[in-house]
């Protein structure tokens, strides 16, 4: 994987390039993650703040109010592309890897987390090491 990745949401307002290699890749299945993706899985990386700048347009954010320990999502006011989380107590953001220009250089998650709410027909590759919920380091 290259030390720099670029992306964007999908009508290309926002771009984004990140300039150090993520710590982390991985699969969430959490019921939020479903919404957000359609029905699957979220596909993310974690990466640094410091090492994300965005360009073009900024992000609108969207917290929900009702829970005390929301994460904030950024995403594209004019096409919706969801692009980042940001998670309390978690230093890296969550960068979706949909929005790489190319998704390819993922290569696949490490773990998947939050598998007790997957679906029966979500598909975690047999080498992943599975989280129920959610582990201290993802």
């Amino acid at each position: 994987m290259s030390d720099q990745l670029e992306g964007g949401c999908f009508c290309g307002a926002i771009r984004y390039a990140v300039t150090s290699k993520p710590r982390l890749k991985a699969q969430c299945h959490c019921r939020a993650c479903q919404y957000f993706s359609g029905g699957g899985p979220n596909y993310y990386m974690l990466v640094s703040p410091e090492s994300l700048v965005f360009s073009g347009d900024a992000p609108s954010t969207y917290r929900n109010p009702d829970k005390p320990d929301a994460v904030t999502r950024a995403f594209c006011q004019k096409c919706g592309t969801h692009l980042t989380t940001e998670r309390p107590g978690l230093e890296e953001l969550v960068l979706k890897v949909g929005t790489l220009d190319d998704p390819s250089v993922f290569r696949g998650p490490k773990i998947a987390i939050f598998c007790e709410e997957k679906q029966d027909w979500h598909v975690i590759p047999e080498d992943l090491t599975t989280f129920a919920t959610l582990p201290s380091s993802a």
